[in-house]
């Protein structure tokens, strides 16, 4: 591909060279006709004349037609070796003023023949050494007729003059070469530069771009942040003000319960969707591909949304299909779920579709809706986080504006290519092409989790915000657990050595909050951890950090990883999943001692 861009510069640089050979053909060719009128016929002299301006008249043409016309790379030798023939007519003429002009008895038209030629032969390097062959064939062909002469010519100066001509064909095509490599070194080197600058401004404008989008997306993040925080704290203040006037009544204390409860719920539904968004932008999430019944997979959401598209007053349909497809059973029915919300949301009446297309040896998935429908110059928009385009006032029963941008994530990691056609006013197509898998035949069922075996555990806990700390140690003493509590993995261990003078305290599994004091990770207190209890002991990292990097690295540690905020289930559910670990432990360490 460079090689063709490196011939194409170099044929167009061989035709703006052309322009100059036409003027030098002109004056040139006058003073010819001068010095040989008295030595050559008139007939002659005008019928080569004649000749030469022709030639001169349809180069120009070509250039012309070359610089004014839309060229195709294919077609650029063509004009190379159409100049190339240009060059050895031009050749040629020039070549037969050698043969009439030598005439050693007359030194005047001897002299003017031999600088002449000289100087074409010389004046070839610059302008043709774009194009070798029509260099090298120029001055081939200027020189024949002249050495022919001098072949055929008894006088003393023959001999000497063909061995100039000799000499000065080697040096120049010599010089060819020399300039033809420095011209596409030349050239390749522009074409670079040029490439490079185009690279660096796309660079800078995929940056522009991702800066504006970057101040979007914490503004928007922000606002919704504040939202439910600012509520939450109105509630509290509630709470405390009723608390100064004494006992709070019941009925009251439910109802200020539940809000914070709902607030709460929201605010973790929008920090798991930003963690969503930085999971996958982390590249942590990982693609478990497998066979999935499209007739399975269209039942369970159809059931799943009769209930919504019922509560609007919208039809739901779904298409049934026996199709298998090749996916990641969880990533494609997340994507399925925000396009099929998203479609229910913003359809005030008419209906919803579900359904599919065979496509060659994929099947495009798709939901049509006959909803507000979305402006052509905004449809690449609606892909980007916090983008609402008919909620300008941030409703949060319209969702958060981030279930589009999960989605094009997902599917890029998917490797589904994604399609969206809508009309305003007339509703859109979200349409998701997916490879068609053979049908399984193995059975599938959802296998019932074996329950943990209950019994208090040793947890070592660490967390440098003390209000944090103490939270969610006094969680878990409320389940039975018995905690080592400390700011770092020092203090944790010295409240396990206390604790070890009133008998055993094993520690059986590590939690730790990922930033700690001292600019201290996570990782690094499990260490500590592991090295005083003398073993490897499994761990939960706590972490509000949403950096891709950063999920990236504690992914790639094989700790079990929650985000905040965390509740009592999961903390539970985390718990309950390591202690079949803590058990094997306690077996081999009870086999070793």
């Amino acid at each position: 591909m460079q090689d063709d861009k490196v011939r194409q510069a170099l044929v167009e640089l061989l035709y703006r060279n052309s322009y100059g050979v036409v003027i030098s053909n002109i004056v040139t060719s006058s003073a010819a006709v001068y010095i040989l009128r008295e030595v050559v016929s008139l007939t002659w002299l005008l019928g080569w004349l004649g000749a030469l301006y022709l030639l001169t008249a349809s180069r120009v043409l070509a250039s012309r037609r070359f610089f004014g016309s839309g060229r195709k790379p294919e077609t650029f030798m063509l004009w190379a070796w159409l100049a190339a023939a240009f060059s050895w007519v031009s050749g040629l003429l020039w070549g037969t003023v050698g043969w009439v002009g030598f005439l050693p008895e007359n030194p005047v038209v001897l002299s003017f023949t031999v600088i002449v030629l000289t100087g074409l032969v010389c004046g070839t390097v610059p302008s043709l050494s774009a194009f070798p062959p029509a260099l090298v064939g120029s001055i081939i062909i200027t020189v024949i007729p002249i050495a022919l002469k001098c072949i055929l010519n008894d006088s003393a100066i023959s001999g000497a003059f063909l061995f100039l001509l000799a000499s000065l064909v080697v040096i120049n095509i010599y010089y060819c070469r020399i300039t033809y490599g420095m011209l596409r070194e030349t050239v390749a080197l522009r074409l670079r530069n040029e490439e490079l600058v185009v690279s660096l401004q796309e660079e800078r404008d995929r940056a522009q771009t991702a800066d504006r989008a970057k101040t979007r997306f914490l503004a928007a993040a922000s606002h919704d942040l504040r939202q439910p925080t600012h509520a939450l704290s109105l509630l509290i203040s509630t709470l405390g003000i009723l608390g100064q006037r004494g006992n709070v009544a019941s009925q009251a204390a439910r109802e200020l319960a539940d809000k914070a409860k709902s607030i709460v719920g929201n605010l973790s539904d929008l920090l798991n969707r930003l963690l969503d968004i930085s999971r996958l932008d982390a590249g942590v999430v990982t693609v478990a591909r497998e066979p999935i019944s499209l007739a399975r997979l269209f039942s369970g959401l159809e059931d799943e949304f009769a209930g919504a598209a019922a509560s609007r007053g919208i039809e739901w349909r779904v298409v049934d299909s026996s199709l298998w497809v090749d996916s990641d059973p969880v990533l494609l029915k997340r994507i399925l779920d925000n396009l099929i919300s998203n479609a229910l949301l913003y359809t005030e009446k008419g209906r919803v579709l579900l359904g599919c297309r065979r496509r060659g040896t994929s099947v495009e998935i798709q939901i049509w809706d006959t909803g507000t429908g979305i402006p052509t110059d905004q449809q690449k928009l609606i892909f980007e986080e916090f983008v609402q385009l008919h909620n300008p006032a941030r409703d949060r029963t319209q969702g958060l504006g981030l279930g589009l941008a999960i989605v094009r994530r997902s599917a890029g990691l998917l490797d589904h290519p994604l399609r969206l056609v809508s009309k305003q006013g007339k509703g859109s197509m979200f349409a998701l092409m997916v490879p068609i898998a053979a049908p399984d035949s193995r059975k599938f069922g959802v296998a019932g989790r074996e329950s943990a075996s209950d019994g208090a555990l040793g947890v070592a806990v660490i967390d440098d915000e003390r209000d944090a700390l103490d939270a969610i140690s006094l969680l878990l003493n409320t389940l039975g657990h018995r905690v080592y509590a400390g700011r770092s993995a020092a203090e944790a261990r010295r409240a396990r050595d206390e604790a070890s003078r009133d008998g055993a305290a094993r520690i059986d599994i590590i939690i730790t909050d990922y930033r700690l004091e001292a600019g201290t990770t996570g990782l690094e207190a499990i260490e500590e951890m592991r090295i005083h209890a003398g073993g490897r002991l499994p761990a939960i990292i706590l972490t509000g950090d949403t950096s891709p990097a950063r999920l990236k690295q504690v992914t790639e540690s094989g700790h079990l990883l929650l985000h905040k905020p965390v509740d009592a289930e999961q903390v539970q559910q985390a718990i309950d999943e390591l202690r079949t670990v803590c058990q094997a432990d306690r077996r081999e360490r009870s086999t070793t001692s």
